[in-house]
């Protein structure tokens, strides 16, 4: 099995660390904050630098070169120009919050998908290994697209959370707590799996149905509604595509 070692052992790196160790991998002692990394990079497969993103070029920069190693980082939104003059280069960013090691570790080898690139392209099948061997499912992102791609993630994932707060707010006032529509959110997200965005909306703005929204909206407290309009608006965007789709030939 190839050999790992990881600048950074944080949340994702310590994660990565945990599960691939228990897929088989030889773990390596972690480099730390303040360890000299100049031969991190030394007999070992896959060297990945876990740092905040915005220190990724720093570290890699103070790692010496080794002609087989492969340097990756777990960036979502960075290219492999960040890793510098390292002859074999990837990325490997699991699309999954990993709130600890702990959890991640558990959550990155239940099935993750995984945002991979590399280069050359025995570079990129060893990151593609790595999270074939954690049974998940990697799907390749070219650096021009890989900002658009975490773009993505984070409205997937961080605006989702935003809204919650939002409901959880709402929700209190009416004197109904956020427990009470997890299941609708929970169905909700099996919809639009099931049919797509399009094909799962409902609700008011959906039918056009004003009178409503204007409740909806005399309702709500003044700091709410420039989030509730823009999510109006965002519906009736999807509402429109879906209705030009349908009236195609």
């Amino acid at each position: 099995m190839p050999s790992l070692r990881v600048i950074g052992p944080g949340r994702a790196g310590g994660a990565l660390e945990v599960a691939l160790g228990a897929a088989g991998w030889q773990v390596l002692p972690a480099r730390r904050r303040g360890d000299d990394v100049t031969t991190a990079a030394s007999g070992v497969d896959l060297l990945v630098v876990a740092t905040p993103d915005a220190l990724i070029d720093e570290v890699a920069a103070a790692v010496a070169p080794e002609p087989e190693t492969v340097v990756v980082h777990l960036a979502g939104s960075r290219g492999l120009d960040v890793l510098g003059a390292h002859p074999r280069r990837g990325a490997l960013h699991p699309l999954v919050a990993l709130p600890d090691a702990a959890l991640g570790a558990r959550r990155l080898a239940a099935g993750a998908w995984f945002a991979v690139a590399g280069d050359p392209p025995g570079a990129l099948a060893l990151v593609e290994r790595a999270a074939a061997d954690l049974g998940g499912r990697s799907f390749r992102v070219d650096d021009d697209a890989r900002a658009a791609y975490h773009a993505a993630a984070a409205i997937a994932s961080n605006h989702l959370v935003a809204l919650l707060g939002q409901v959880e707010r709402v929700g209190a006032g009416a004197g109904v707590p956020l427990a009470a529509y997890l299941d609708l959110v929970r169905a909700t997200v099996d919809n639009v799996a099931e049919l797509g965005p399009a094909g799962a909306l409902t609700g008011p703005a959906a039918r056009g149905d004003w009178a409503t929204i204007e409740r909806h909206r005399a309702a709500l407290a003044p700091d709410e509604l420039e989030a509730y309009d823009a999510m109006v608006r965002a519906v009736r965007r999807l509402v429109d595509a879906r209705d030009d789709d349908a009236s195609r030939p």
